[in-house]
């Protein structure tokens, strides 16, 4: 089993969060339906905040998540999400969570803006990343020493993988399922979903 953690803050994308949640729940649920044996599970999927306490998300949604930066499970997969980001970048304690949770984990992942974060922990040294169009002269100006790649939806390091805007978050996460559970479930996924996969 894979533990999946989301990272949370007030100002976050709805689905920059939620459309990975729902691609991993998702993912599943079709493999509860077709083992019997409940504790083979394929993913855990989790959320996480600097305190363990109701914050606001854009569009004023209030969400409650799992756990706390300071207690949460071991993770295999670290999502970071975009949104306003300006306060998290300039929060220590969340920069540091990042590079030490980063440093136990099989893949760190962003979405949208979230990549800003990732940048500040020093993660993307030598690599190749995306975000929203609509924020990639915002990251050149503030990283330009790390490359930056336009007109697509997610890009894969490896280790590290990056997204553009919103719902390229979901592709990201599709190409994550297809990278740890295989093409077939991914596929299974997605058309559960009924959402048009961008597998590039």
């Amino acid at each position: 089993m894979k533990t999946i953690g989301i990272y949370l803050f007030d100002n976050v994308e709805v689905l920059d969060f939620a459309g990975p949640f729902e691609v991993f729940s998702t993912a599943q649920r079709l493999r509860a339906m077709m083992n019997t044996d409940p504790t083979n599970r394929l993913f855990n999927v989790v959320t996480i905040a600097e305190k363990k306490e109701e914050i606001v998300v854009r569009g004023g949604l209030q969400v409650i998540p799992m756990y706390s930066i300071e207690y949460h499970p071991n993770l295999d997969v670290l999502i970071i999400p975009g949104g306003v980001v300006e306060a998290e970048i300039n929060k220590a304690q969340i920069i540091s969570w990042i590079i030490s949770t980063a440093g136990r984990t099989d893949i760190v992942a962003s979405v949208c803006t979230g990549v800003f974060l990732l940048a500040k922990a020093g993660l993307l040294e030598g690599m190749t990343v995306t975000t929203h169009w609509d924020d990639i002269a915002d990251f050149r100006e503030t990283f330009p020493n790390i490359n930056i790649k336009e007109g697509v939806r997610w890009v894969d390091e490896n280790h590290i993988l990056t997204s553009a805007g919103i719902s390229a978050g979901i592709d990201m996460s599709l190409h994550l399922v297809d990278r740890l559970a295989g093409r077939e479930h991914a596929l299974k996924t997605a058309r559960q979903m009924e959402y048009e996969w961008s597998n590039f």
